[in-house]
């Protein structure tokens, strides 16, 4: 052989492994895709939201199942949010078995939260504290179309970049938990007194101060591809919801609005594979969208949420533009179910329920809260004693994401963002499951509707024990990070 050409070989097989490694690196780069399943239930079904369900009778906006596929060569991710009040356990349970035996990706690297629509037909099932119960017709085909909506974002799997941004916007939060004038508090539904009140009047005259702080900051990972078409924004806000909607409509709230808005600032409504905006319910479970020390005027049906959710998107939009993308993202989740108890219930909290349906019959027509919590204490009686809670926490280049099943608290988000190593934390609410309102212990002790049992089913420190849980969990990742980047873990 000339010796030219031996040189070249000799050349080449020194560079292989570096050849090798570059391939691996390559092909170890993010990939993304996002879908959208309809979820939009049949005109009958009963909405929820309020203390006693009605029959649908329009559809204004369909409701959708709309996700977001992450793949970093090694771990692929897959982030659900679904325009429903909150989904039950079971469906999450089953749409993940589905999800995993059509993509491959595990149960726990699956994240599907509902946004908290009150304009949605429920999957929430009998009992929200019961596992292993069978589906029915409604939450099957929901927990089908969650499993379509990951499979055919799984399909559209391609070359993405992501960054991570926040933009904070106060001025449509506002806490709903108010301390009133001493002797201007009225009773509560069991007959006794609250020391704060969940919605007081807008206006009124006894307001002292609110019971908690807000979250005024929307956080959001934005993906695109290589060339910088989008592919989808995934994003987080401390709102509740913010309603009025039409008598008898389905509709998606602020959140549908937001996504279709989004949508259009990026003239990325008529792309091919789809761009999906995914907006997630953050830790607003003391938090609306009423000013009540400057209450604003009357409007028509879906004014206000159109509002609100356009300009979000558009705060959103406006920062897309200074982030800093990145390929080299790696993906991490933890998933946990840690038991806690149950709300305990005194002998004299049973009697009063048993008393007050004896004496209080229903009056069709009338909404009577003091038997409605009757009979809810009673369910929460009939309720098993201990109960398992899906958290579960996804890393995503540097940002990390905590969940719980519940309507969180808002000061349980601030100090989970604060208490997190990552600098980019936050939360989303009603992941998994819908397991009532989780105050932190000092709010429990105020009392109000967040509070009353039925209401709120988990014993008083439960949301001390599930950011603990959450906290671990982050720091777990973090280790495991360290240790690959030292060189002290292969695995």
């Amino acid at each position: 052989m000339p010796r030219p050409i031996v040189a070249t070989c000799l050349i080449l097989l020194a560079f292989l492994p570096g050849l090798s490694n570059m391939a691996h690196a390559a092909d170890a780069a993010l990939r993304a895709g996002a879908a959208a399943s309809t979820l939009t239930p049949a005109l009958g079904s009963p909405i929820i939201g309020g203390f006693a369900p009605f029959p649908a009778t329009h559809v204004h906006d369909e409701l959708h199942a709309r996700c977001l596929v992450l793949d970093d060569g090694t771990t692929k991710l897959a982030l659900v949010v679904c325009d429903l009040l909150g989904l039950h356990s079971n469906v999450s349970d089953e749409a993940r078995r589905r999800i995993e035996a059509t993509t491959g990706i595990p149960k726990s690297c699956v994240l599907i939260s509902g946004t908290h629509t009150h304009s949605a037909a429920s999957v929430l099932g009998k009992s929200r504290l019961v596992r292993d119960v069978p589906l029915d017709a409604y939450q099957q085909f929901v927990a089908q179309r969650i499993a379509d909506s990951v499979q055919c974002a799984h399909n559209t799997l391609r070359p993405a970049e992501l960054a991570v941004g926040t933009v904070d916007v106060p001025e449509h939060v506002f806490n709903r938990r108010w301390h009133l004038r001493p002797g201007t508090m009225p009773e509560n539904p069991f007959g006794t007194i609250d020391l704060v009140k969940m919605n007081p009047g807008a206006g009124s005259p006894n307001l002292v101060e609110p019971a908690g702080p807000t979250d005024p900051q929307v956080s959001f990972l934005a993906v695109r591809e290589p060339d910088g078409k989008p592919i989808s924004v995934f994003t987080t806000y401390s709102l509740h919801y913010v309603g009025g909607v039409g008598n008898g409509h389905i509709s998606a709230d602020y959140y549908g609005y937001f996504c279709e808005h989004l949508a259009r600032l990026l003239k990325a409504d008529q792309f091919d594979p789809p761009f999906v905006a995914l907006l997630a319910n953050g830790t607003s479970g003391d938090i609306n969208n009423i000013n009540f020390r400057t209450p604003r005027a009357g409007q028509p049906a879906y004014k206000q949420m159109q509002y609100v959710a356009e300009d979000v998107a558009t705060k959103v939009h406006a920062k897309l533009p200074e982030l800093k993308y990145a390929r080299d993202i790696r993906l991490d989740a933890r998933y946990r179910e840690p038991v806690l108890k149950r709300r305990p219930l005194t002998p004299e909290q049973l009697a009063w329920a048993k008393t007050t349906l004896e004496t209080r019959p229903e009056v069709a027509g009338k909404t009577d809260l003091s038997r409605i919590y009757a009979e809810r204490t009673q369910a929460l009686a009939a309720a098993p004693e201990s109960v398992a809670m899906p958290v579960q926490v996804l890393a995503i280049g540097d940002a990390m994401i905590g969940t719980m099943p519940c309507e969180v608290f808002c000061e349980i988000g601030l100090e989970f963002r604060s208490r997190c190593q990552q600098q980019r934390a936050f939360m989303v609410s009603l992941n998994h499951g819908y397991m009532g309102y989780l105050p932190t212990p000092r709010q429990h002790d105020l009392g109000g509707y967040e509070t009353w049992i039925g209401t709120n089913q988990l014993e008083r420190e439960a949301s001390v024990k599930l950011l603990n849980e959450l906290i671990a969990m982050t720091e777990e990742i973090v280790a495991a990070r360290k240790g690959k980047v030292e060189g002290t873990n292969d695995k």
